[in-house]
């Protein structure tokens, strides 16, 4: 449940020439930036009588603003005994192959069911809560539809380091990707930003906005109209390589928000239709995390895991050899 207080701001010169959700979540300390971002997209900012709808507005100084803010009344996170499949466990934290289809953390859609549900339950819920005790554990995320290997923080102190060593990039992360065409061995490089039109998305751009990103790919199979690749990555940005991996007309087979309006090509030659068929009735997108390297905040040793590609990622390869 939520309800609402009205919030006045004046613009000064400190504030001005800023884009207004920077601007609120520098004033309104108590919410997040995606929590202002949907106020604001919610019509819930007002200057001179009119809504400000755009995240991206620039402010001016001694410009009004009425700001409509939730008071929120929030949820806890229930246990949920889900199965999980632990690759390594020590008292600091866990190392686990997630399944597809399955959300890292709660959020709206998606109260239960998640891996935060099952971790809470696994460990009685002891977890990192740096968050407020939003995303426990949760140092990093996969998507839903992407299988693999994730490290979960049992304290704060842990959390932190991991957290750390991300940002730095000194993580190692690879993933294998059955892709649509025949993309070369290359570096992807660019910036990732929201995307414009649709904010579910992320888009790379010319101008140098959002965050830099960088994938080593390795072609190491072709089928033809299809490819199996290696992606390495440099850094970690939202749907990193999905995104790259579009900009070069190969999407990631499965993937139902990239690349949709680019697979009809593939399915034109009669000869590979049974291929075609077979590669657009996948489930879910064709990304895997099979290897995660990190050091381990007390000991400093190096921990490399690796695993094995899921049941449903082998079928599909050989039945893409088979046809």
């Amino acid at each position: 449940m939520s309800d609402f207080y009205n919030v006045k701001l004046i613009i000064n010169k400190e504030l001005s020439l800023q884009r207004l959700d920077k601007v609120l979540v520098s004033r309104l300390e108590s919410y997040s930036r995606t929590q202002i971002k949907t106020l604001i997209l919610n019509g819930n900012v007002i200057k001179n009588g009119a809504e400000i709808k755009d995240p991206s507005h620039i402010t001016r100084e001694n410009e009004n603003y009425s700001i409509n803010l939730f008071i929120n009344h929030k949820k806890k996170h229930q246990p949920e005994e889900i199965n999980l499949n632990i690759i390594y466990e020590d008292e600091d934290l866990i190392v686990i192959n997630k399944q597809s289809n399955l959300v890292v953390h709660p959020a709206p859609g998606n109260e239960s069911g998640t891996l935060v549900n099952a971790l809470m339950y696994y460990t009685n819920n002891q977890l990192s809560n740096l968050d407020n005790g939003t995303r426990p554990g949760i140092v990093h995320r996969l998507d839903k539809d992407t299988s693999g290997i994730i490290v979960v923080a049992k304290n704060n102190n842990i959390h932190i380091d991991l957290a750390k060593q991300f940002k730095d990039h000194s993580i190692s992360r690879k993933y294998k990707a059955i892709v649509w065409g025949l993309p070369n061995s290359q570096i992807i490089e660019g910036h990732i930003d929201r995307n414009k039109k649709n904010r579910k998305k992320m888009s790379l751009n010319s101008k140098g906005l959002g965050k830099f990103s960088k994938t080593v790919i390795k072609l190491e199979k072709t089928f033809g109209i299809a490819s199996l690749i290696d992606c390495e990555l440099h850094t970690g940005r939202t749907h990193q390589i999905r995104v790259h991996l579009t900009s070069k007309n190969s999407p990631v087979v499965g993937d139902k928000v990239y690349g949709k309006s680019k697979i009809n090509q593939f399915g034109k030659d009669k000869t590979t239709f049974n291929k075609f068929m077979i590669l657009k009735n996948f489930e879910r997108q064709a990304l895997h995390a099979y290897h995660l390297a990190f050091d381990h905040p007390k000991s400093k040793k190096r921990m490399n895991f690796d695993v094995d590609l899921p049941e449903d990622f082998k079928n599909l390869l050989e039945l893409l050899v088979k046809y």
